[in-house]
């Protein structure tokens, strides 16, 4: 950069030079005068170096190494999301933005963003698999019972058929059939999943296992009818019973549209709830009770582990993921066949 501008600056005083100097020199020949051509000689000397250091003096040399620049700081996941929806209000015809969209608030656990940006992308394209399946699940995230049912059983219904090696479809096609208690064809819809599946690997063994679950209800099935206290112990599974009270003193913090979640998740391992509860918080204090039958896929469920950690959140927004100002409260880590009615205060507000 400095030789640049040293070449450049050189050029731009030799020509100013050159018009300064040829008529000086011939004007004191024509004239007599010989002190005229010293004089250019030192126009020639002097002007240069003088500029140079004036410049060197109160110019801003620095500047020739160019314009220093802060190293450009990465977005946050919330600035990230936050431009994109920008992007898409500017430009709502953007698939691909809607599709990223549905994709990152499904990874932030917000159902409800998640469902919305999907059905956007839909309406731009309605035979997109992958939309198709991402709203199902999506949907039933939100549902209270985590039903896949309705437009969701359609749109799950659809994918497969237009793209039988979907796995996310197919999974969800056989809960959807284990849900309604059709277990024999949700085996033989996870049956299709299992050779598009890695030998050996954990989902190979999850299927594998749900497969052998749904077998065995099904072929249960005609002996379970003649007992419906069978029916009842087999559906419920492993069972908590919480009792949820709020201090007194976050009473006057509960708002019109609030939401009540008593939740259970696994002691280790992925945050989502193997049982949720959903209920009005005004009916505070309240028992609720935990069961096998709240699970929101059939291979994680409370009794597929031995402890777990059990807590109430109070959500302002209505969603389920803990956000600033939610009043919450928890038990800990309790055992799964715990017998004894475990007792929750919701007295914490979340930071």
């Amino acid at each position: 950069m400095k030789i640049v501008f040293f070449l450049v600056a050189a050029a731009m005083i030799a020509t100013a030079l050159i018009a300064l100097l040829v008529p000086l020199v011939r004007h004191g020949r024509q004239s007599g005068r010989p002190h005229a051509f010293v004089l250019s000689l030192v126009i020639a000397f002097v002007l240069p170096l003088a500029a140079v250091g004036l410049y060197l003096l109160i110019g801003t040399p620095v500047a020739l190494n160019g314009v220093p620049t802060e190293p450009a700081q990465p977005l946050t996941l919330k600035q990230a999301v936050t431009e994109l929806h920008a992007h898409l209000a500017e430009q709502p015809g953007d698939l691909k933005g809607w599709m990223l969209l549905a994709q990152t608030s499904t990874m932030l656990h917000n159902p409800a963003d998640a469902r919305d940006a999907y059905d956007h992308a839909l309406k731009l394209d309605p035979e997109n698999g992958e939309a198709m399946v991402g709203w199902a699940e999506a949907d039933s995230m939100i549902r209270d019972d985590h039903m896949i049912n309705g437009r969701a059983l359609d749109l799950v219904k659809r994918a497969v058929q237009a793209h039988p090696d979907n796995q996310r479809g197919l999974w969800l096609l056989g809960i959807s059939d284990f849900q309604h208690g059709q277990y024999r064809d949700a085996s033989a819809t996870w049956r299709l999943l299992q050779p598009q599946l890695a030998p050996g690997s954990t989902v190979a063994k999850a299927v594998a296992e749900q497969i052998a679950v749904a077998d065995a209800r099904a072929g249960a099935a005609p002996a379970e009818a003649s007992s419906s206290g069978a029916i009842l112990a087999d559906t419920q599974g492993a069972s908590l019973q919480i009792r949820v009270s709020l201090s007194p003193a976050l009473t006057n913090k509960i708002a019109a549209g609030d939401v009540l979640f008593v939740y259970a998740r696994a002691e280790h391992g992925a945050p989502m709830p193997l049982a949720v509860a959903k209920l009005d918080p005004h009916q505070l204090p309240a028992n609720v009770t935990l069961t096998d039958a709240m699970a929101m896929v059939p291979a994680t469920k409370l009794s597929s582990v031995k402890r777990v950690f059990v807590g109430a959140r109070i959500s302002h927004s209505g969603q389920p993921i803990a956000q600033a100002g939610d009043l919450e409260g928890d038990a800990g880590v309790v055992s799964v066949d715990a017998s004894a009615p475990i007792a929750i205060r919701i007295d914490k507000v979340h930071p």
